[in-house]
């Protein structure tokens, strides 16, 4: 392992040098079942061929242009996805290169948006105790964990945490005369895979309209067809059981299968709120991201595909709950976490290491949430045997029994 790099990280020992489907091989040989698909990225796998034709034909053609122009790829891109969120009111979209830098700009538009039609001192953004929205100083603001916050003050001003599922909180939080936005993750991630409930988004819903606060959705982690369908947000319904719509969209994560994507969109209300010069970025719908993205939304946004996202989750989600071991199940689609006895990182290092040669055993890639909570991102190519080889390390693992997986 290299010392070059900034002690950023508390990295696994080991080195992957290639990946095919669900698996991952190191530098050794070994070979390991990948359930978190590079924090919820790699949507289709490792080496999925259409994927790769696609960047490959693109990166012979050119890598990237300026933002002064359009390319044919990126420009396509923006349509389609523009389409796939058409069902939540999303009408224009911002190319970024990730999820922080997609949770800026919609924290810019919640502010522009509310100085142009209300003047100065209206520019809360409501974010939710447990959240995650990125890591760059704006996005930590918006974070509702305080183990990221430390080290990095000041942090930009103007940011609420509110607990998740407390509407008479909410209700008291969303200030029409001091509040912009409330950004909200409809399923939170880092946190360990906490769903927000049915009444508490249909209450944000009719709060923020009745207010004109700007309701956004950070959909970095649990969009993208990872819930089982296209954005968690669909589903969701408002009091009268009609779809809620949103004003603000943000995406990144899978969005382009691997290649460093995000995006903001944007609803009715705020498609033209940001005006030449007031936001950019160098890489922001890069080409070769673009063409990933166009091969993603056409592979993952059908009824088909999605449904069986929600199958395969409902598979883990049962056979976890009947392993011994395992306290609570919490989740949708392909985006669970469970919570263990035992500690977390000790047992994805335990998983690491089963990987063995000799033996012909393989390891377990999964990611944690906190001290006793492993996630499970697993990519939606994932067979049903791999489920039930990943579910069976993790009995071992969970019980100190030895396994026949192999």
């Amino acid at each position: 392992m290299s010392s070059a790099f900034l002690n950023t990280y508390n990295r696994l020992p080991v080195v992957f040098t290639h990946g095919e489907g669900s698996w991952l091989f190191d530098i050794n040989g070994k070979k390991y079942l990948d359930f978190g698909s590079g924090i919820a990225v790699n949507l289709l796998g490792h080496n999925y061929p259409p994927l790769v034709r696609a960047v490959s034909e693109q990166a012979a053609k050119y890598f990237h242009v300026c933002n002064y122009y359009q390319s044919e790829a990126s420009a396509d891109f923006a349509e389609k996805l523009v389409e796939a969120c058409a069902p939540v009111g999303m009408k224009k979209v911002f190319l970024a290169n990730s999820g922080a830098e997609a949770n800026e700009g919609a924290c810019k538009i919640a502010r522009k948006y509310s100085l142009l039609k209300y003047g100065q001192g209206r520019h809360t953004i409501v974010t939710l105790k447990g959240s995650f929205h990125g890591r760059t100083i704006t996005t930590l603001s918006a974070t509702g964990q305080e183990k990221f916050h430390k080290d990095f003050g000041p942090f930009t001003q103007g940011f609420m945490h509110i607990p998740g599922g407390d509407i008479n909180t909410l209700d008291a939080a969303l200030d029409s005369k001091t509040v912009a936005g409330l950004l909200i993750e409809a399923v939170q991630g880092e946190s360990g895979i906490i769903p927000q409930t049915q009444e508490f988004i249909a209450a944000a819903a009719k709060l923020c309209a009745e207010r004109d606060i700007l309701l956004m959705f950070d959909e970095v982690q649990c969009g993208m067809g990872r819930t089982g369908t296209f954005l968690a947000l669909e589903q969701y319904k408002d009091a009268s059981g009609n779809p809620i719509k949103a004003d603000v969209i943000t995406l990144a994560k899978g969005l382009a299968g691997g290649i460093p994507a995000g995006a903001v969109l944007a609803g009715e209300k705020t498609c033209e709120v940001l005006t030449v010069g007031d936001h950019g970025s160098t890489f922001g719908g890069n080409p070769i991201a673009a063409a990933a993205g166009l091969v993603v939304l056409k592979t993952i946004n059908t009824p088909e595909f999605l449904a069986e996202n929600v199958r395969k989750g409902e598979l883990i989600f049962s056979k976890l709950k009947e392993t011994s071991g395992v306290k609570e199940v919490r989740g949708k689609g392909l985006m669970i976490g469970f919570d263990t006895e035992k500690n977390s990182w000790q047992l994805l290092e335990a998983a690491i290491a089963r990987a063995d040669l000799i033996k012909n055993h393989f390891g377990l890639l999964m990611l944690s949430s906190g001290a006793n909570t492993l996630r499970l991102l697993p990519p939606y190519t994932l067979l049903d045997s791999e489920i039930d080889q990943g579910l069976e390390i993790i009995a071992e693992l969970l019980n100190g029994c030895s396994s026949s997986t192999k």
